[in-house]
């Protein structure tokens, strides 16, 4: 019985003042890598910035052949202030 390769994971946490370039560079890295990424993001600001960082990703990644495909879900983290509920984006590359 064959097992699966163990798929190594980059988790990134994006701010609403994260830049979009610098983050599509870093999925881009990891991805090249080997690497899965999740980005994790709480509000719309975040949520925009990590948005913008995919399609600069893909842009670095498709000279190698490589397409991004994304999947995205909820998560919720708890605080001092209580629990509060975000976005994750799963990018991988295939």
């Amino acid at each position: 019985m064959q097992t699966q390769p163990e798929v190594m994971e980059k988790e990134f946490r994006v701010k609403g003042v994260t830049p979009p370039p610098e983050l599509g560079s870093a999925i881009a890295h990891a991805i090249k890598g080997g690497h899965q990424v999740v980005l994790k993001a709480v509000g719309a600001g975040a949520i925009n910035q990590a948005v913008k960082a995919i399609p600069i990703a893909q842009s670095f990644v498709s000279s190698f052949g490589t397409k991004l495909t994304e999947e995205i879900t909820f998560f919720r983290s708890k605080t001092k202030e209580g629990e509060i509920l975000g976005i994750a984006i799963r990018v991988m590359g295939t």
